[in-house]
Formats: structure tokens, sequence, C-alpha cells
């Protein structure tokens, strides 16, 4: 469960232009951005425009964006520190297998284009080969399993998304904590969602139709013959995989994905496919106990390996091939890539440097040797014991809301603060670094990189079928800009880049931080009690810990946050699905309500000052919304709409409108817009 889509969440970072002339900086407001803040709209009208509309009227996406706002900017900056960090660590010849050589030489094979150009096609010749020697469907089982990866997104149960046939995420059991499982998840489309190939609405009519030129120009650059008729026929298979697919509201229902299968299950229950190839290809052989997230999609395509003849599924293994290595392939084929997945899909005019895509790659290769970097140089131990200092106040607020809470019974508050007592809360790094030294990092070889940074990663996600579970593991690397709670481990990670300004300013007040930073820690603390993670205990397992009456409240508050953000539409012809994206708004509610719990704990019982003609509860609400600030192109928005468990940025930042002490702060009335009244405000938590 990811904070956001993107890292667009933060507040206003400055960005100063050089100047001919020396002038005098301009002095550092540690506070909420008053000259971004729109004073003709009433903050109980829109109160997203009001503390954002004077900044959204001259703020603009740059070419190479989809969107944009200050997170952005961060992440620009934290994608330039660590190009520095890694140019200075590839400085005179660093040791063979060091970090420095590691992250070095990558950086560097991917930066060469030249070489790249000069290989064309000739890198993917074994693995092209590898798919020309496919005759049946047993060596097409034996090639599907050799595709099998650990490369889908398990941080958000809406957005499982591989485009190999099936992915797979290693991790604890839904009701065996103690022991780490293979999850078996669908996958094979090289668009977002099954959406975009079976909605009948015209922009998707229009995308699937840009989607197949797309594949037809892949084709045609990989000197394939019969280029459009072959694009037909991958389509085609596409969509019947898609048809297979279970929905975004049906991935997040973890009672729907609790699915434990013994490895001689699958020939009765998905037949199509032969398994023992498949299995021993994939290296799991031996493994006799799964968990299928999508039984659905697993017994779909299994049949479709039986049904549709091998040659069609040559062709969609070849184009998938091409395409899911194209950015480290000849410019015609980055080009071709960014035509579909950067303007069609996103609306995105310019490709960003390749410098940036470089550090990209980079970040996900050799992550968390790119991150002991990092925080050598920008998190001091300082900032590390400020946030943990914080994420204490923030729990111990937390815990007096469950006391409090009047709807509760006490056996159910019982595990609920025995779950918040066992929380893992890791800040900055991970208390253990990943060992990269079984991966071989060749400085002219961008492709080979690429291929064993993958079969590093995945072995060592097979490794832990043989290993204790670790709840101390990361799923991010330090120098990412985003936050995220694992349920199943009861367990959170603020990476290091989102700790600093302007979501964390040491120099500002609390009011502002618990606002921004403070909401941010109680969004991933409130995700382990939102519509998914309270459906786990203190040890990760998936149980009912409630009592019925109590559960029945809990569903009947949840119902009405769906219904509350159903009404939001952003376009006429497309709403928010409260449902899809319930889990990320329980948890900005809950998350914004114990940070003001928090604030007001911080104060004594005492008032705070008045600034800048602002109270302390009209700075701690307008740093929140101002948190959210963000732009972003309509084909984006679309899409994120369509496939993301976040709402857009605008309504999150009116969550404001549940919470009690923003209608005092802001003297908010009836006839207002956002006005709700006292028994429609929801609180979960």
């Amino acid at each position: 469960m990811m904070l956001s889509r993107s890292t667009a969440i933060a507040l206003v970072l400055a960005v100063l232009p050089l100047a001919a002339v020396a002038k005098p900086a301009a002095p550092v407001v540690h506070d909420v951005d008053l000259a971004g803040i729109d004073s003709s709209v009433k903050p109980g009208d829109d109160f997203y425009k009001y503390a954002n509309g004077a900044w959204m009227k001259t703020a603009q996406i740059p070419a190479d964006r989809s969107s944009y706002g200050p997170g952005v900017v961060l992440g620009e900056k934290t994608s330039a520190q660590v190009r520095d960090l890694i140019q200075d660590a590839a400085k005179g010849k660093p040791a063979k297998g060091s970090d420095a050589q590691k992250v070095g030489d990558y950086y560097a094979g991917y930066m060469d284009e030249a070489g790249i150009e000069a290989k064309g096609l000739t890198p993917l010749k074994p693995d092209l080969d590898a798919i020309n020697a496919v005759t049946d469907k047993a060596s097409l089982s034996s090639y599907l399993g050799t595709t099998l990866r650990a490369d889908v997104d398990a941080l958000n149960a809406t957005n499982f998304y591989t485009d190999h046939i099936f992915g797979v995420w290693i991790t604890q059991g839904f009701e065996d904590p103690d022991h780490n499982v293979p999850y078996i998840l669908q996958g094979g489309l090289g668009m977002p969602d099954r959406d975009y190939y079976l909605d009948a609405s015209p922009k998707m009519a229009e995308l699937r139709t840009r989607y197949q030129a797309h594949i037809v120009s892949v084709l045609k650059l990989a000197g394939v013959a019969d280029a459009d008729a072959k694009a037909a026929r991958i389509m085609a298979l596409e969509t019947k995989i898609a048809q297979t697919h279970a929905s975004r509201e049906d991935s997040e229902d973890v009672h729907k994905a609790n699915n434990p299968w013994k490895r001689t299950d699958f020939a009765a229950k998905a037949p199509g496919l032969d398994w023992d190839a498949y299995f021993k290809a994939a290296g799991l052989g031996d493994q006799q106990d799964f968990i299928i997230w999508h039984p659905g999609a697993v017994t779909g395509i299994s049949a479709l390996v039986a049904s549709e003849p091998v040659d069609v599924w040559k062709d969609y293994l070849t184009f998938r091939l091409l395409d899911h290595y194209s950015n480290i392939l000849p410019k015609a084929f980055v080009d071709e890539r960014f035509a579909f997945y950067g303007t069609a899909m996103t609306g995105t005019p310019r490709m960003s440097d390749r410098w940036k895509r470089a550090i990209n790659s980079t970040n996900g290769a050799l992550g968390e040797v790119v991150g002991k970097l990092y925080v050598a140089r920008y998190f001091p131990p300082s900032a590390k014991a400020k946030i943990e200092a914080m994420v204490k106040e923030e729990l111990a607020a937390y815990h007096k809301r469950i006391e409090a809470l009047t709807w509760m019974s006490p056996a159910t508050k019982e595990k609920a603060l025995a779950k918040l007592a066992t929380l893992k809360v890791g800040v900055g790094y991970p208390d253990k670094w990943i060992d990269y030294s079984g991966l071989d990092i060749e400085r002219g070889d961008a492709y080979g990189n690429i291929r064993r940074a993958e079969m590093f990663t995945y072995k060592r996600n097979l490794a832990k079928l043989h290993g204790p579970v670790d709840r101390g593991e990361w799923v991010m690397t330090p120098q990412t800009v985003n936050a995220v709670n694992l349920p199943l481990a009861n367990a959170l990670n603020f990476p290091a880049a989102i700790l600093q300004a302007p979501y964390f300013d040491a120099q500002a007040d609390t009011a502002y931080n618990l606002g921004a930073i403070g909401a941010v820690i109680g969004h991933e603390i409130s995700h382990s009690f939102d519509d998914q993670g309270s459906q786990f205990d203190a040890q990760g397992r998936l149980n009912n810990w409630w009592t019925p009456e109590d559960l029945a409240h809990f569903q009947g508050a949840s119902a009405k946050l769906a219904a509350q953000y159903d009404k939001y539409c952003p376009f006429p012809d497309l709403c928010v699905n409260g449902k899809q994206v319930l889990s990320e708004n329980i948890a900005d509610v809950a998350g914004l309500s114990a940070a003001y719990d928090a604030y007001k704990l911080s104060l004594h019982g005492k008032p705070d000052v008045v600034k800048r003609g602002l109270t302390g509860d009209q700075r701690f609400f307008i740093a929140f919304a101002q948190s959210w600030r963000q732009i972003e192109r309509e084909a984006a928005l679309r899409q994120g709409i369509k496939t993301d468990g976040h709402s857009p940025d605008e309504y999150r930042g009116d969550t404001v409108r549940n919470l009690d002490a923003w209608y005092a702060a802001f003297k908010v009335t009836p006839d207002q817009k956002l006005y709700l009244k006292p028994e429609d405000r929801v609180q979960v938590w």
C-alpha cells in the first residue's frame, strides 16, 4: 500500500533560476506557502483550490512529465543527487565487484547510446533463439517458466501488474506468518489493465488502435515479416488474456485472493499449461505450496496455452521481449516505446533526459547499493532520530484514538492495540542491507546487466522460500520519494528521500510538520487499520479479530466514505470509483486525524501562536492540502482513475471535510460546497 501513485505529495519547493548578476537570495520561509493560496476561493467551497489555486494558475507541467508538483521537483533533486553519487563512486577505477564498480558501470552501460546502437539486436539473439526453438506446448510451457519474475507491484493490492504471463510475489502466507510462500498473480498484458482491452468507451477504443499500431512498429523495427497480421493476432491474444483477468476491485479483496493450491492441484484446476515443465524452468520444481491470488487468470491463461496456436504465442513472446527491453535497445525502439507509453498513454510530449532514465534503471537494479551511498551523504543520524520521535508521537496519538472509540468493544480494542504495539516502523533505510556480491555488472553490457539484475532479484526472492520470514525487509529503496505499509509484515517503510524538506522541515514548527509529514506518517500507520489492513492481526495473519457488531460498524462507515468519493467526477464521462480507492481514503482520513491529535497533544493544552495571519490549526490544514498540490495531464489523470488505488490529489486534499476541527478553523458554514453534516462526516478510526 503505497502513499501515492506518484511522488507528488509534497509542499512547494522553490527552484530559483541563476542570474547573470548575483542578487541577495530570497529568505526561505519555513512555513506554508502563502503565495500559493487563492484567497478568492472560500475554504469551505473548495479547500484544495483555496490552498493551491494561485500556484496552479502559474505552474506548468514540464514537457517530459505527465504531471507536476513539488514532489516531482524533489524527485528531480533526488535523481541529481544520485547521479552525483554514482559518478563519484565510479571515479578512479574502483575494484571489480565493489559497490562503486557496480553502480558506476551499470550507469555507464545504460548511458552508452553509441555502443547500444552499434550492437543492435545482437544482445537479444540468445533470447530470440530460445523463442524460435519453441515447437510444441511442452517447450512453450518451459519457455514461459523462464519468464516468471518477482516484478509485480505487490505494494498495492489494486495494482498487481507484470507484462509476463504470471508474476510471483514471495512473502509470508496469509494464514501462516511464520513461513514464506509464492503468490501467483495475473499478468501478460502490454497495457496497464484489462479495461484497456475491454472497455467500449471511445477513448479506450482509440488507445487500443494506437497500441496495435505500436505492436506493428516494434515488430517492423526488429525486421519481423508480416508485422501487420502478426500484430493483429498478438492483440487478439492479449485481449483473450485480459478477459481472464480479475477486476481491480476483485484484486483488492484478499479473501478472494486467499486460494491455497498444492503443486498437484495445477493440472486439474488449470489444465493446458505443462506445469511440470513450467515450474522446473521457473526454479520452483520442488515447491509444493502456492497461493493463487488470481485463480481465474491462472486457469484462463493456462487454457489459452492449449487453445492458441504455438506460432501466435511465439509472435507474442517476441514482441513482449522487445517491448520489455526497448529502453536499452537502439534509439528507434526507445522513441517508439515513448511515443506509445509516454505520449499516447499519459499525454507526455517529451521524453525525459537519458541520464534520468539511467538513474531510474540503476535504482531498479542496484537499489540498496545506491541507497547506502545516498543515506551516508544525505540522511544524517539526527534526521533519523527526529522522524523516529515523530513516529512515536503519532503512535501514541493513535493509541489514544483507539482507546477513545465509543463504538468499538473492549475485545476488539485489545486486538487493535496489540497490532499497534507490534507495528514495525522502518525509518530512512533498512537495518540489514541486501548483499549484491552475486550480481555481475559489466560496463559495456547494458542489456546483459538488466537481465542479470532481474535474475538476481528473482533468485534472491526464491531463496526466501528456504529461510525465515524477515519482517524488517524493505520493499522501497532509501532514495525513493514515497512511503509504504505492508499488512502481511505489519510493518512500515519511510525512505530517507521523503524525510526532507519540504515534506519534513527541521526548521518549521509543529503545525507545519504534522500537517505535512505527520499526515504521511499517520496515513501509513492507518493502513494497518483500513479495509484491507484491518483484516490482518498483529502477526500479519489474515484473521478476523473483530466482533460482528464492530465489523458491521466499520464496514458501514467505510461504505459512507466510498459513497462520498463516488461523487467526485473530474470528467463528465469518468468518476472516481469509491470502492477502488477506499483503502487509501480511509488512511487519509484516519492519518490526518491522528496527525491532528498529535499536534494538539504537542501544545499541552496551550493555544498555538498566530503566524502570518494564520492560526496553528489553519496552518496545519493548509500544510496538508498543499502537500497534495499537483497539476496533471488529462490522459494521465484518466489512467490513474482507471488503474490506481489512490484518489486524484485534488480530492485527497479535500479529506479535511471529514474533520470537525477543519470546520472550526475556517468557519465553514452549511451553505458552502464542502460542508458535510456532522453525522455525514466519516471517522472510521
